[in-house]
């Protein structure tokens, strides 16, 4: 599966973004899709998680209830809607798929085979 993500941008503290992640080439209905970020000289962190079902959300401390995490299988698309955006959630961000990570592994990255290339969000006054 090939994934694009995208929306990114340059916003205020407080503000709202919402990123996308288009998958193509298989069924995405299958696949957990998660979204990494990522700052310079730091290692890839995971910021949340969404199950094929969608029932089924994980996310990192530094962002539940202000980030949520969401999907349409239909359209083949991730979202992520980040909600409150502060300076310190500037980074790249990544969306990644797996279609076997079991849900203890699923904050860690080496669990997906499917990468996007990032989208930059840099949140400044």
């Amino acid at each position: 599966v090939q994934l694009q993500a995208c929306g990114g941008g340059l916003v205020q503290p407080g503000d709202s973004l919402r990123l996308s992640c288009a998958a193509s080439g298989r069924t995405f209905s299958g696949y957990t899709v998660a979204w990494f970020r990522q700052t310079p000289g730091k290692e890839r962190e995971f910021v949340a998680a969404i199950k094929w079902n969608s029932r089924n959300t994980v996310y990192a401390g530094s962002v539940k209830g202000r980030f949520t995490i969401s999907r349409d299988n239909v359209k083949n698309t991730g979202y992520l809607q980040m909600n409150t955006l502060k300076p310190e959630d500037t980074a790249v961000y990544y969306c990644a798929a797996s279609s076997t990570i079991i849900q203890s592994n699923i904050p860690n990255r080496d669990g997906y085979g499917y990468w996007g290339r990032g989208t930059e969000v840099t949140v400044s006054s």
